[in-house]
């Protein structure tokens, strides 16, 4: 049984227009080449899983896809929201928008906290990525779940102890599969899940 869309935090959703399309089109097309690639998408039991995400003005705050869309073939303006505030000691969230921000929104927002540099998160899931880099890159304790103060607090740690290689990517050893990736957009986070998945079906060379 998944609970990839339960949503765990205090979430206040103040219901607001959706973004202008323009604004979030690249978010959007992103988001499909990563479903296609079956980065996004649902488990067998119908359950959704991914999201993605890009910082916004001010720079606490941030756009990303809301609860439940992991399932969603095409995405509108309709099934994208902002964070506008969070609190991770309260475990309050706070999201202006058409939807309530996904389930993951508190992770995301540990990776905008974390680093400046950072402009875009993406949360997919990977069994061979997640089996392969186990504890080999970042990796965030199999005893913290998805979606909490504490996973946040993990992934900030990792990311200003800068633990393990410079892949991008963190593992969330607590939920299977789970696989992050970050960067200073969303092209070059995409990129490097993209270039690793790849990397993973190549034919070895010959002996």
């Amino acid at each position: 049984m998944h609970d990839e869309g339960y949503i765990k935090f205090n979430a206040e959703w103040i219901k607001a227009p959706a973004r202008a399309w323009h604004k979030i089109r690249a978010l959007n097309e992103w988001r499909q080449v990563l479903y296609k690639a079956g980065l996004i998408g649902a488990h067998p039991d119908g359950i959704g899983y991914g999201n993605i995400s890009i910082r916004d003005t001010p720079a606490r705050e941030f756009v990303i896809t809301g609860s439940m869309t992991g399932n969603v073939p095409e995405l509108g303006p309709e099934h994208f929201t902002r964070v506008v505030d969070y609190d991770f000691p309260e475990n309050r969230l706070t999201c202006r928008g058409p939807i309530i921000a996904s389930s993951e929104s508190l992770t995301h927002a540990s990776f905008y906290e974390a680093s400046r540099s950072i402009q875009a998160v993406i949360h997919v899931h990977h069994a061979g990525l997640w089996n392969e880099y186990m504890g080999k890159l970042p990796t965030t304790s199999k005893t913290v779940t998805y979606g909490t103060p504490e996973m946040a607090y993990e992934v900030i740690s990792l990311l200003r102890a800068r633990v393990g290689p410079a892949k991008q990517l963190v593992i969330m050893g607590g939920h299977e599969d789970g696989v992050l990736a970050y960067g200073t957009s969303l092209g070059q986070a995409a990129s490097t899940l993209l270039t690793c998945c790849n990397r993973m079906f190549r034919p070895a060379p010959p002996a």
